[in-house]
């Protein structure tokens, strides 16, 4: 079901620029900014990554207006599971990170990093596994090896057992190639896309590549809530495990995310919706922690101090500019 479009007035009346420090680098973001949008039936974030075009970011506005003008579908479950995150971190920091997130039984370690070595990798998802001896493991690369190199580093992974490697290359032949040469090597790592998927024209064209077990599902990339059950649901019938995501979003996008996966008719495996611990400090009083490895489902309100994590006036100039141009966007598709 598409989005009704709000006039651009009204969702620009109702947006609030927000910056929220975190506790470690994430995707070289160290501030994270967001638009929260204060509609009839809620909140909603409007928080594409700052490098990402007015096509790609629109799709983000469109599933903060779901949120605060049209709401989401009724949910099948009242908790859903979801994993710990560990950013690429020295391996010597893993303990203190993971102690952030309590007792989840999943983790998602980041590598692939820029400047880091498939050393620094191995030795990070060790401390993850010396850590966490029962833990479910999945590292995300998002597409930044080559088939090679994605061969190298998951014979050595796979010795520390994974669950899964994420996107370990950008395109689905690469992600064909890389599978075949695994099953020839005996190497024994489920793959899963993310980008394949939330940035494809045809998100389904990876899972009929039979290159995957698992897909990654994102709220905001997709369009919003209906959107990614829709998607999710296409998935899972061609025999694909679900994990629905998030992109550092605050406690509002993390919202949509739970929202998601409470809704869809099988449940997902451990979500990654527990990032809003990687912030200093969350946007709402009572922000979406993992509590025992597991995100209520609920609403999540703003605290009303609009001083308190406002951006400054030319990174709001920035946002809001960026939001008309993205309505622009969803105005013209609507009107195609």
């Amino acid at each position: 079901m598409p989005v009704t479009l709000p006039p651009l007035e009204d969702v620009l009346g109702h947006a609030h620029v927000v910056a929220v420090p975190m506790r470690v680098r994430f995707r070289g973001v160290t501030v994270r900014e967001a638009v929260l949008l204060d509609g009839p039936y809620g909140w909603g974030e409007f928080s594409p990554f700052v490098e990402y075009g007015d096509v790609e970011a629109a799709s983000w506005l469109e599933a903060g207006i779901e949120a605060a003008w049209m709401g989401w579908p009724a949910p099948q479950r009242d908790r859903v599971a979801v994993n710990a995150t560990v950013p690429a971190l020295p391996a010597d920091q893993v303990p203190a990170l993971l102690d952030r997130f309590g007792q989840c039984g999943t983790v998602k370690v980041k590598v692939a990093e820029a400047g880091q070595s498939l050393t620094d990798d191995v030795a990070r998802v060790r401390a993850v596994r010396e850590c966490r001896p029962d833990a479910a493991i999945r590292v995300d690369a998002n597409g930044a090896w080559s088939v090679e190199q994605a061969l190298t580093a998951l014979r050595s992974l796979a010795e520390i057992g994974l669950q899964y490697a994420e996107q370990p290359c950008a395109s689905v032949e690469e992600l064909v190639a890389l599978r075949e040469l695994l099953d020839r090597d005996g190497v024994r790592v489920p793959l899963a896309a993310d980008e394949s998927i939330r940035k494809a024209d045809d998100p389904l064209r990876v899972a009929r590549s039979g290159a995957i077990e698992f897909a990654v599902v994102k709220v905001a990339p997709l369009g919003g809530v209906a959107r990614t059950i829709a998607v999710a649901e296409k998935l899972s019938q061609l025999g694909v495990r679900i994990v629905v995501s998030s992109a550092l979003d605050t406690s509002v996008g993390i919202a949509a995310g739970v929202a998601a996966a409470a809704a869809l008719p099988t449940e997902p495996l451990a979500c990654g919706l527990g990032t809003v611990a990687l912030f200093t400090s969350d946007v709402c009083a009572d922000p979406l922690l993992p509590v025992a490895g597991t995100l209520p489902v609920r609403a999540v309100s703003p605290v009303p101090d609009p001083g308190r994590f406002a951006a400054a006036a030319d990174r709001t100039e920035w946002w809001l500019d960026r939001l008309a141009r993205s309505w622009h966007v969803l105005e013209s598709r609507s009107l195609a």
